[in-house]
Formats: structure tokens, C-alpha cells, sequence
């Protein structure tokens, strides 16, 4: 049985509105919550002041969005070093980041697929190991909702699963991005799912999504999440047994008492296969 870095029901703690209605009371019923690293490194004493009273209330995670970890361009280290440094700081329990890239002399300000290729595949695990390295501590990748197909030697799972095993390191699952990829590129989701080495898992997002089109589904991180979502959710308890899960929320945020209710269905639907809360630290 996994001995998760966090436990329960998690939030995303997002600077501005949201931060505000969080210091007037932290609601109980969040059992962790996640930052961007990049959206605090640096910050000033201020700031620094008012997420240390969260990081001493709950448990913390970080889900980077810059590591670019499948770019062509050399890692920036100095980063990885801050991250580092962040971690020790606010005591973050685990450091997650996209499998993806973002960057090619320059920050593209998006997130691109990586080619499906055993090179790729090579090229990634080695950066990965090298942020490890410098953190002594395995980080998370998180599977990606990608639009346009890159090359592929390797289906999207195999990728995926070749990378976690090659690296060594463990596995972010992201609900909402593994139905975003099954509907753009018809597969079935549960299919998917039930490929991944939940051995690998660390904890999970759960978030809403924007249809563009019947065949055409955008990951926005900007709506109420859908039935089809929470129910692969609870297939994935079903089947991996209960893992911490973060509802992800990026813009159009309501009001905290709207948004803690899908925190608490999280909640609920862990409450149906928990029977025990696992908590610990990952290597």
C-alpha cells in the first residue's frame, strides 16, 4: 500500500481573491493544498508572511508549471535549486511538474506535447533523474492533456509508463486530462487509467474543462467539474484504492463556499473505498 505524502481532500491556493477569503478561515475540511512554486519564487517578507500561515495550518505540495523537463534547451538548475529551497522552507511534502515542455530559448507560455518516441523517452528519464539528483527526493510527473499529435513510436500510454519506469520517479494522475485525452483522441479512458502503475501515485488533480467542440475538449482549470470526470475518479478508487486528490481551479473561481463543495464531494467519494488514511513520506 502507497504511504502518500498527503491524505484527503486537497485545494489549490491561488493568490488574490481566493487567498483572501482563505485567511479569513481555513475551512476544515481542506486536507492539504498546492502552490506553483514559480508564482511565489521570490516573494517578499509580506507575502512569504502570509504563506507560512498556511504552511503551518495543513500540508503542502508544489506543481511546477516552467521545469520544461522534455525541452531542448539545457535545465535551468539555478531553478530546480530555488524549488529546492522552497521545499525546505515551507516544508513541502512533494514537488510535481508537467510531462511536457514549455520552453525553446524563450517561454513559449504553454504547454506542448512531447514526441512519443524511445528516444524522447531516454532524453526525459535522464532530466528527470538530474532534477532528483539535485533535490535528493524523487519528484512527480503529471500525465498531460495534449491537442496536436506528436510523433508516435509509442502510444501515449506506453510513453507515459516507459518515462515513470525509466526515471524512477512517481506519478501526479491528473482525472480531468485522462478524459480530456480520451475524448480529443478517442480512447477509452477507463482503458487508460487502468494501465497506469498506481504503485507510482502520489496524489491527484481533479478539475473542469471547456468544450470547444463535440470532438474538441480544452483543459482550463475554469469550471465546475463534470459528471463523467468524478466518475472516473471513482473508478480510479475503485481500482488504485484512495489516493489524495486536489480540486484544481485556476480562474472563473466562485466563491469559497461553491468551491468547497467540490472539495467535499472528493471527500465523499473517498469516504465509499477508504477504510484506513495512509500517510507518509515518499523518498
Amino acid at each position: 500500500m502507497n504511504a502518500y505524502p498527503v491524505s484527503g481532500a486537497g485545494l489549490g491556493l491561488r493568490r488574490g481573491q481566493l487567498m483572501e477569503e482563505l485567511e479569513k478561515g481555513l475551512p476544515a475540511n481542506i486536507d492539504f493544498m498546492e502552490v506553483a512554486p514559480e508564482n511565489w519564487i521570490p516573494m517578499g517578507k509580506s507575502l512569504t508572511r502570509r504563506l507560512k500561515a498556511f504552511t503551518e495550518k495543513v500540508p503542502f505540495v508544489t506543481h511546477g508549471l516552467s521545469l520544461s523537463i522534455g525541452g531542448p534547451t539545457p535545465l535551468d538548475t539555478d531553478f530546480v535549486k530555488q524549488v529546492g529551497q522552497f521545499i525546505k522552507a515551507h516544508n513541502i511534502r512533494c514537488y510535481s511538474e508537467h510531462l511536457s515542455y514549455c520552453s525553446d530559448d524563450g517561454h513559449l507560455y504553454d504547454l506542448l506535447p512531447i514526441p512519443f518516441t524511445e528516444e524522447a523517452v531516454h532524453y526525459v528519464a535522464d532530466r528527470i533523474r538530474t532534477v532528483q539528483d539535485i533535490l535528493e527526493q524523487r519528484i512527480a510527473m503529471e500525465n498531460v492533456s495534449f491537442y496536436a499529435m506528436p510523433s508516435t513510436e509509442l502510444s501515449e500510454i506506453e510513453f507515459l509508463n516507459a518515462v515513470l519506469e525509466e526515471a524512477d520517479c512517481h506519478l501526479h494522475i491528473d482525472i480531468n486530462n485522462i478524459y480530456v485525452n480520451s475524448v480529443n483522441h478517442r480512447y477509452d479512458p477507463v482503458e487508460f487509467m487502468k494501465q497506469l502503475p498506481g504503485e507510482r501515485i502520489v496524489y491527484a488533480h481533479i478539475a473542469g474543462h471547456y468544450n470547444e467542440a463535440e470532438d474538441l475538449i480544452i483543459d482550463t482549470h475554469g469550471a465546475d467539474i463534470i459528471e463523467p470526470v468524478w466518475d472516473l475518479l471513482d473508478v480510479a478508487y475503485q481500482h488504485f484504492g484512495v489516493f489524495p486528490t486536489l480540486v484544481e481551479r485556476d480562474f472563473n473561481i466562485p466563491p469559497l463556499d461553491v468551491l468547497m463543495q467540490e472539495v467535499e464531494r472528493v471527500r465523499t467519494c473517498q469516504s465509499k473505498y477508504e477504510t484506513v488514511k495512509v500517510t507518509g513520506t515518499h523518498g
